[in-house]
């Protein structure tokens, strides 16, 4: 918000008073911004007009054939060379009978004026360069789970349709990908459905449902020690559980709590694929998504523990900034995704 700041001289007691007004409630000083801003926009334009003539000139070495190269009369020519002098307060050009050269001062100019120049005539043609050939930089957040088991099977055909998209994974927990998200510095991330989150776009592309699994010997091992038919498996085994920073973390955490369930031993993990690694080798019980070791379940090298209340299944999907402009790269991979069978995003 745009503030001014009103300084007084207080003779009595000898302080500085300082007066905070928003100028948003002063119609007067919001009129004189807008002119102020509105000025500097038109002298930028003019002055990269008198830069423009004056780099023609000095190419050209004449105010006659610059103004047929602008197509402007030779007096406007030696005006605007003026005005930009006066500017300056500087001479940048010396008036020979072959025509005009530059001064020393003049000869500085130049080389930044041209290189100044040289740098937009390189964007523009960079810009043509990625709307010819879909040039872009697609900056996507995902944590190392989803990126293998979801993204990967996107970006192997999307990297197909688009090879010149150039594509940056960040690979953080979800939380921290609306973090990424919101600073703008990525572009989209794959993350669990957040709640209340009104400044994201988020679009679902499949139903997750987490599960408790272990290895047939953990869970043998654990009933020769407890010797009971039935037992409470979150009071005897060890659970295993991603860290705390963690999306599906907060999600089980409110599961528990829920159900009134606390474990006695607790395994905090930094990934599920070290979850999924530690339940095979019978390190404890680990909760994980059905889906990523549905292989191990169908072969069962893991089994899942049958839960009184199941936990309720989840969605996860592709968020973007509502408030943003999305990129070239960006609008291509939403249509991308928008047109698979796996999900359905909408621009």
């Amino acid at each position: 918000m745009d503030f001014n700041y009103c300084l007084n001289y207080n003779t009595d007691i000898g302080i500085i008073e300082i007066h905070i007004m928003n100028i948003y409630h002063n119609p007067e000083l919001y009129q004189g911004k807008k002119k102020l801003q509105k000025e500097m926009r038109e002298s930028m334009n003019q002055n990269l007009s008198l830069y423009k003539i004056f780099f023609t000139a000095a190419n050209s070495g004449s105010i006659s054939k610059a103004a047929e190269e602008l197509y402007i009369s030779q007096p406007a020519i030696s005006k605007s060379i003026q005005k930009l002098e006066q500017s300056l307060n500087t001479v940048l050009f010396s008036r020979t009978s072959r025509g005009v050269r530059l001064t020393d001062e003049g000869k500085l100019l130049y080389e930044h004026v041209k290189t100044a120049f040289d740098a937009i005539e390189t964007g523009e043609e960079q810009l043509r360069m990625a709307a010819d050939l879909g040039i872009g930089h697609l900056r996507i957040g995902v944590s190392t789970t989803l990126c293998k088991y979801l993204l990967l099977p996107y970006l192997q055909e999307f990297i197909k349709l688009y090879p010149h998209i150039r594509i940056t994974i960040e690979c953080q927990s979800s939380n921290r990908t609306l973090q990424l998200l919101e600073e703008q510095k990525i572009d989209i991330g794959l993350i669990g459905e957040p709640e209340h989150n009104t400044q994201i776009q988020f679009h679902a592309i499949e139903e997750i449902e987490d599960v408790f699994v272990a290895s047939k010997n953990y869970l043998d091992n654990l009933f020769l020690r407890t010797k009971e038919e039935k037992y409470d498996i979150f009071s005897t085994a060890t659970l295993m559980l991603l860290d705390k920073d963690n999306m599906t973390r907060q999600y089980i955490d409110d599961y528990l709590a829920r159900q009134r369930l606390e474990p006695n031993t607790l395994l905090e993990v930094t990934t599920m694929d070290l979850l999924i690694d530690f339940a095979k080798i019978g390190l404890g019980v680990a909760c994980v998504i059905k889906k990523f070791v549905q292989r191990e379940l169908d072969n069962q090298t893991l089994q899942e523990i049958p839960l009184a209340f199941p936990i309720h299944k989840r969605q996860v999907g592709f968020a973007y900034l509502k408030s943003s402009y999305p990129s070239h790269a960006l609008q291509e991979f939403i249509r991308f995704c928008s047109k698979s069978k796996r999900g359905n995003i909408d621009l």
